[in-house]
């Protein structure tokens, strides 16, 4: 069971369950071109948005296989909310879990997403005792891959033409750590 103690800190971010006062920032991510280019589903109207928000207002803990965290990522200085961060429990038996995020395009580029996918990292390994955490994206998001590099995550595949999205075949990317690379990061820094 994971259950945390809200807000998490970062040194510059708090992750937070979302609230009903972040339809506005909510939208403003999701109804963009650029956010949703590589996600399954394209931009978001104001009302799928509000749908989406209602759905992961209540994702706020970790009891069973199949839940997941959806935190609102707001930074602490200027209570600005400029992504959401996921960490969701995909099997008991293998003890597997999977870490997803989107930033609005404004905050890319200036470590928030390393900053807060670590926390989650901490919280997967440290506190859900999950053995493995994978990340999966497009090949074309290069930004979500050097992400995942960056934390230490280890790519373990490239799947060809794997999925239909949006009138396509895509490719994705499998990157993955296990909780003794985690320790062992852990302990270098």
């Amino acid at each position: 069971m994971l259950s945390p103690t809200y807000p998490l800190i970062t040194q510059r971010l708090l992750l937070r369950p979302f609230t009903d006062g972040d339809l506005d920032a909510v939208y403003a991510i999701q109804s963009r071109e650029d956010v949703t280019r590589y996600l399954y589903w394209g931009p978001r109207s104001r009302g799928q948005a509000l749908e989406m928000l209602k759905r992961r207002k209540l994702m706020t803990a970790i009891a069973e296989e199949g839940d997941g965290l959806y935190l609102a990522a707001e930074l602490k200085d200027a209570g600005i909310l400029i992504g959401d961060f996921t960490l969701q429990w995909r099997s008991r038996e293998h003890q597997l879990g999977e870490i997803g995020f989107e930033m609005h395009p404004d905050h890319h580029g200036k470590g928030y997403a390393a900053e807060a996918s670590a926390l989650l990292l901490r919280l997967g390994f440290e506190e859900l005792g999950l053995h493995r955490i994978i990340g999966r994206c497009d090949p074309r998001n290069l930004a979500s891959a050097r992400l995942m590099e960056r934390l230490g995550m280890r790519r373990e595949a490239h799947l060809r033409e794997n999925e239909f999205i949006k009138g396509e075949w895509t490719d994705e990317l499998v990157y993955a750590m296990v909780a003794s690379e985690w320790t062992t990061r852990s302990m270098i820094g």
